[in-house]
């Protein structure tokens, strides 16, 4: 990634270059992800949380956690009122410490980018933090987080300048002329992991389903 290097886990994950080394670095990672990225300061979880109990009713369900992880998020949203999160992860490791949790209602095996197995404006609410970023999921994984989200639902994500700056703006722009989505808040840049060094920002940005 242009401007930015990691050593260990998270550069091999920022190196991906394809769905399965993504996964199956996540489950290597599975047992100490979680400490990792705490002393890294990582962000994105709380300020998706925070984004999105701005903009979706307490109480509205059910939500996706899309790229779950370890189930960062969804211990938060159960404490913050969601009752009925479920959990999508490329990872069946990530995915194990996550039900280990107890705080999700299902659980999907599942890469972002091709079809999802949802019918039509199924959730209320979709929140995706750290996923949308260099080796992950780049704007192709949109559309499909759009049509599984019902209208008046938000979708909160997180998304690198790398990728907002390369086409994921214009897409977003699309699909506002498009009347498919709206903007209903979108964050300054920030560094999602303050402890590593040459981190490119990310935006917070939660869209509204028309």
């Amino acid at each position: 990634m242009a401007g930015e290097k990691h050593d260990g886990a998270l550069g091999a994950v920022y190196d991906a270059k394809s769905p399965a080394e993504v996964a199956a670095l996540y489950d290597r990672w599975a047992d100490t992800y979680e400490g990792e990225m705490a002393m890294a300061g990582y962000r994105h979880p709380a300020i998706c949380l925070a984004l999105l109990a701005r903009h979706l009713p307490r109480g509205a369900t059910p939500l996706l956690d899309a790229g779950a992880g370890t189930g960062l998020i969804g211990e938060w949203l159960g404490i913050t009122g969601y009752p009925h999160v479920e959990a999508l992860d490329i990872s069946e490791g990530m995915l194990a410490k996550a039900a280990a949790k107890r705080v999700y209602k299902a659980f999907h095996r599942l890469a972002l980018g091709g079809p999802l197995p949802f019918a039509d404006g199924h959730f209320a609410g979709i929140v995706s933090a750290g996923v949308f970023t260099s080796g992950h999921v780049g704007v192709e994984g949109l559309d499909e987080l759009i049509r599984i989200c019902r209208p008046g639902g938000v979708l909160v994500l997180t998304v690198k300048n790398t990728l907002w700056d390369s086409g994921f703006s214009a897409s977003i722009a699309k699909l506002q002329s498009d009347g498919i989505v709206t903007i209903a808040e979108e964050t300054p840049p920030y560094v999602s992991m303050p402890g590593e060094q040459g981190m490119v920002p990310s935006r917070g940005l939660v869209l509204r389903r028309l």
